[in-house]
């Protein structure tokens, strides 16, 4: 079983940069992609960034140009650096991964393995 940790979440004001940590202990497989969710309340689980075995990344376009996803593999630990944040990026942040799988990377249905979230809160 894969146990995901995300840490790094809290409040800070619009144009501040936050970084998240999403530590995963466990059997852990080498060919595994591991996303970046959000969701806000009354809002549905939204895709923001991920990355593969192979290093390749994916943003929402709400992010891109703001947020950068990396890993380091020794630690097991994926990363979500955020900069130029704004009010609308306050939500719960949740880490996810899958096994190999030839279905939709931004859907949160294709993941197996979540995190409790950690929440950002972006102040006007």
């Amino acid at each position: 079983q894969v146990h995901l940790v995300e840490s790094g979440g809290g409040l800070v004001q619009a144009g501040g940069s936050l970084r998240l940590s999403c530590a995963a202990s466990g059997r852990t497989s080498s060919v595994y992609t591991t996303t970046w969710f959000r969701q806000a309340p009354g809002k549905e689980r939204e895709f923001v960034a991920g990355i593969n075995w192979s290093g390749g990344t994916y943003y929402s376009d709400s992010v891109k140009g703001r947020f950068t996803i990396s890993r380091e593999n020794a630690k097991n630990t994926v990363y979500l650096q955020m900069h130029s944040l704004k009010a609308e990026d306050t939500a719960v942040y949740y880490c996810a991964r899958r096994g190999y799988s030839n279905g939709d990377i931004y859907s949160s249905q294709q993941y197996d393995y979540w995190g409790q979230g950690t929440q950002v809160t972006v102040s006007s």
